[in-house]
């Protein structure tokens, strides 16, 4: 979707600030919020694009004014609300109301395990790729009203196919529960001068 996370290349909100030595988590709330939606995302009840479609649907004004865990946290509390898991009630006041609903549960001495083997989205297909490294393309404009994998600015824009990754669930489907409708992924690199105009430094893509 058209939203407050998809800024590359966007008028008027210069650089991206990188922070030196960064580190994983600010603080203990980051780490917990990171917990709570990877131990959430084990429950099976949503899949990863429907996590990510909800992280993107804030509103822009609180997207942009909210860190990145913080964002994190607002989406995990979005899809709890709308499968019931919570009420409005809990998540303003956190506090438990209701009796807690039996979900599966990830038990701790299987997080590490998990987290390594993660969650394979590559699928077997009858299909050939419509594309080979070295081929011209040029990608769809578009005003989706879910997530998709394809940024605003680089709808309608021509690229190169780089790489051909195989065929894989298609985000844009599985994020509006429309099934994985496996489609083939390949990487597609673009001149900086393509996505920008004349005045990206020479060479970029």
């Amino acid at each position: 979707m058209n939203g407050g996370q998809d800024l590359g290349g966007m008028h008027g909100l210069g650089p991206v600030g990188a922070e030196e030595n960064e580190p994983v988590f600010h603080a203990e709330w980051e780490r917990r919020a990171f917990a709570l939606t990877l131990a959430m995302g084990f429950t099976g009840q949503w899949n990863i694009d429907l996590a990510r479609q909800a992280r993107e649907s804030i509103p822009p004004a609180k997207y942009l004014a909210s860190s990145y865990y913080e964002i994190w946290a607002a989406g995990l509390e979005k899809l709890m609300l709308e499968r019931g898991l919570i009420t409005k009630t809990e998540a303003d006041t956190g506090n438990a109301i209701t009796e807690p609903q039996k979900l599966k549960i990830l038990e701790a001495g299987r997080v590490a395990g998990a987290l390594a083997a993660g969650g394979p989205v590559e699928r077997e297909t009858k299909t050939s790729p419509a594309y080979r490294p070295g081929d011209t393309v040029r990608t769809i404009v578009m005003n989706p009203s879910g997530h998709t994998r394809l940024p605003r600015y680089a709808r309608g824009r021509n690229g190169i196919i780089a790489r051909v990754h195989g065929c894989h669930v298609f985000p844009d489907s599985n994020a509006q529960k429309n099934g994985e409708q496996p489609q083939w992924l390949y990487s597609v690199c673009f001149e900086g001068s393509a996505l920008w105009g004349d005045d990206t430094v020479s060479g970029d893509s």
